[in-house]
C-alpha cells in the first residue's frame, strides 16, 4: 500500500540528503511506510567517513521504524561503514530501551 502513495503525501517517508555524510528522514516510519525505505539502505550509507541519519523530521514511528534503523546498521557494518543516528523520536527511543537496543542505536546510549 505504501508504494502506491502519492509522493507529496507528507506521511510518506523520504530521504533528504544534507551536508556530505548527513541525511534526514522525513515522514512516518511505521509498518505501512518503511518498506519504501528498506531497499534504499545500501545507497544511503555511502559517505566515506560515515553517515549521520537525522530523525528530527520523523512525524510518527513504531517498531518497524526501529527495525529499519537496525537493518541499516547491519548493512553498514557488513561494508565496514558507520552510521550515527541522531534526534530519534521519543516513541522510537522507548521501544529501543524496552528492546535493549538503545546502546546499539543511540550514540549517547539514552
Amino acid at each position: 500500500m505504501a508504494d502506491n502513495r502519492v509522493v507529496s503525501d507528507p506521511a510518506f517517508p523520504r530521504i533528504e540528503p544534507r551536508d556530505e555524510g548527513r541525511i534526514e528522514l522525513v515522514g512516518d516510519l511505521t509498518f505501512e511506510t518503511v518498506g519504501a525505505l528498506l531497499a534504499r539502505g545500501p545507497e544511503t550509507v555511502q559517505a566515506e567517513n560515515g553517515t549521520v541519519v537525522d530523525l528530527a523530521k520523523v512525524t510518527r514511528a513504531d517498531s518497524a521504524g526501529l527495525a529499519l534503523m537496525v537493518e541499516w546498521l547491519r548493512r553498514a557494518r557488513r561494508r565496514n561503514a558507520r552510521i550515527e543516528i541522531i534526534n530519534m523520536p521519543e516513541q522510537m527511543r522507548s521501544i529501543a530501551r524496552m528492546s535493549k537496543l538503545d546502546g546499539v542505536l543511540l550514540a549517547d546510549g539514552s
